[in-house]
């Protein structure tokens, strides 16, 4: 057993049975199955088990265990659960084991270790009720995922559309990564990544009175603008002539079917204002985040409201994310894009250059209505993949495609898989961190850079090459920066609602980029057993301080904070949903629960 330790941060590996240490007679654990052997519910069970105590361990500042046996006390019910650990990580990519409670014979399961952690957080009786139902549906469809993709392994040839897939299990760090409350079975199977599902989509008409719109989508230099920005997509030869003015609106179904209860979409359709023109058109298929979908071919993606509740939230687009999305394309255009580029050829944004929507008669937002057109710039063959899905782990196996990538690379180069993985990850940093730093350091603006925003262009061997960021709700406008921004595009934030203070900021920024982004990279490098994590914090801290010793200009305040502050303020998804937030409702101050960790960073 090799063990470190300090405040906050420490790496125990158990690489052997033989080598661990023993819990007392009254603390045995039953062993787990690893993922590959298990059946689909019970790799299910194990995984989001394993989130659970991941967020638990993260959010209440659980200390390393002195052994391989983590003792957790559940005052509230009186009792304890006992944890194995096989793996602890600095970053927070622990591997555990199934857990028992103390003095009972066998394991728990998902939903028993979720109702006895949600009594002991304070909150409201429903919402703990909440956290399980959704526990459990998260389980049951995980379930679904894992069996359906060990039966049909083989990945569709559009490889940008293979990687939004990919992610069977989810965020590690998230208590109900997969939960689909709402959808029926049949459902499930058509509008899942997971399952590689496919669906055309629901059409309506919007008379011109109510359609609201904004683009800045140029085709050979000329504005596509109004009915024109969807016959872009395809549909105009199987949909009916439309009345004169009315603008095609794409629908995902589920949605289309959820608005016709609501009764002010229901006045619009008897009034005339929305004209059902149903299911049309060939199919689009779900990316990572369900609601948004892809057309191979097609030249734009389309980021669709959708009211089920993923992960923390309903995802109805809202108004102030449509103009967020137009107005940083704008932005860029001025001046801002060139400027980025020439310093970080390798990087762009993934542009939102265009929205549709409804207004009621009284000329009120009717939501539910709203999509945003994005650009589609990924051809079949451009090998790009969000983090997220790099680094997950399989149906047939714990091992993620990127350590497919380490090993193929360490047989070819014949380097040591570690040496390999620490190479990659500079390369890493400086193809996708150093480029987001330049941003928030030469503009003030941050992104929310976590792993599913963030998309990675790989080279032929499996090397970082650039990267894209996509998301319009993730943008900061530090507050600090306004009269800069304003300038170069008047009135900047005005409908956006974008700016905010450089405290929230910092707060946002240190969680997606350094947090989820970067450390959940060292950590599922770590875990997966391709580089020791210390040295990979090591190659971080290095990389961190010549970025802070960059011309004062451009220096993003990111690096300093990071290798001086001794805590981290950091997202807490469990509480979050313990507390029954949303995280697209309310100020962006106070949408989600936070909480202060240790940083594996400080020295």
């Amino acid at each position: 057993m090799k063990k470190r330790s300090s405040k906050g941060s420490a790496l125990i590996s158990f690489p052997s049975s033989e080598n661990r240490a023993r819990p007392g007679a009254h603390e045995t654990v039953p062993r787990q199955q690893p993922p590959a052997e298990s059946d689909p519910h019970s790799a299910a069970q194990a995984a989001t088990v394993e989130n659970l105590l991941r967020c638990w361990f993260r959010e209440t500042g659980a200390p390393a265990p002195e052994d391989r046996i983590l003792r957790v006390p559940l005052p509230a019910s009186g009792t304890a659960l006992l944890v194995p650990v096989e793996y602890w990580s600095p970053t927070g990519r622990h591997r555990l084991g199934a857990p028992c409670l103390a003095g009972a014979p066998g394991p728990v399961d998902a939903v028993t270790v979720a109702a006895l952690l949600a009594r002991e957080a304070p909150g409201a009786p429903e919402d703990a009720v909440d956290l399980v139902a959704r526990v459990a549906d998260s389980v049951r469809r995980t379930t679904v995922f894992i069996a359906d993709r060990r039966a049909r392994p083989a990945d569709p040839a559009d490889l940008f559309l293979a990687a939004e897939q990919a992610l069977v299990h989810g965020h590690p760090l998230h208590p109900t990564p997969k939960s689909r409350e709402g959808l029926s079975e049949s459902e499930l199977r058509r509008y899942s990544p997971e399952l590689r599902g496919s669906f055309a989509l629901h059409w309506m008409a919007v008379a011109p009175a109510v359609l609201r719109t904004d683009s800045a989508w140029t085709e050979r230099g000329r504005p596509v603008t109004g009915p024109r920005l969807t016959a872009r997509l395809g549909p105009e030869r199987e949909l009916p002539d439309l009345p004169d003015g009315y603008a095609a609106l794409p629908l995902h179904p589920w949605q289309a079917q959820e608005l016709r209860r609501r009764p002010e979409v229901a006045a619009l359709l008897d009034a005339g204002l929305l004209r059902d023109l149903g299911v049309r058109g060939r199919p689009w298929s779900p990316t990572s985040s369900v609601r948004t979908v892809h057309r191979t071919a097609a030249p734009a993606m389309l980021k669709l409201s959708l009211g089920l509740r993923i992960t923390n939230s309903r995802r109805e687009n809202l108004r102030k994310e449509l103009h967020r999305g137009v107005e940083v394309h704008r932005l860029l255009r001025r001046g801002l894009a060139a400027r980025w580029q020439a310093a970080h050829p390798g990087f762009d944004i993934v542009r939102d250059p265009a929205w549709l929507a409804v207004d009621g008669p009284d000329g009120a937002p009717v939501r539910g209505l709203d999509v945003v057109i994005r650009h589609n710039p990924f051809s079949p063959s451009d090998d790009v993949s969000c983090v997220a899905g790099l680094v997950a782990p399989r149906a047939h196996t714990p091992a993620s495609r990127l350590a497919d990538i380490v090993h193929r690379l360490s047989a070819r180069t014949g380097q040591p898989y570690d040496t390999v993985a620490a190479d990659w990850f500079l390369r890493y940093l400086e193809q996708v961190v150093r480029p987001v730093l330049w941003l928030d350091g030469e503009a003030g603006i941050a992104l929310e850079a976590h792993q599913q925003n963030t998309l990675l262009l790989l080279d032929a061997d499996g090397w970082p090459t650039g990267g894209r960021y996509r998301d319009n709700q993730g943008y900061y406008f530090r507050a600090s920066h306004r009269a800069e921004l304003d300038a170069r595009l008047p009135g900047i934030g005005e409908q956006s609602d974008t700016f905010v203070s450089d405290e929230v900021a910092d707060e946002r920024f240190t969680y997606y980029l350094a947090i989820n982004n970067v450390l959940g990279l060292v950590g599922a490098l770590g875990s997966q057993r391709l580089a020791d994590e210390r040295l990979l914090l090591g190659v971080f801290r290095r990389f961190l301080s010549k970025a802070a010793a960059g011309p004062r200009r451009m220096r993003s305040s990111l690096p300093a904070r990071l290798l001086d502050s001794p805590v981290l303020r950091c997202k807490a998804n469990l509480l979050t949903r313990m507390w029954g937030l949303d995280e697209l409702v309310g100020p962006v101050d106070t949408q989600s629960v936070y909480v202060t960790l240790d940083n594996p960073l400080h020295q």
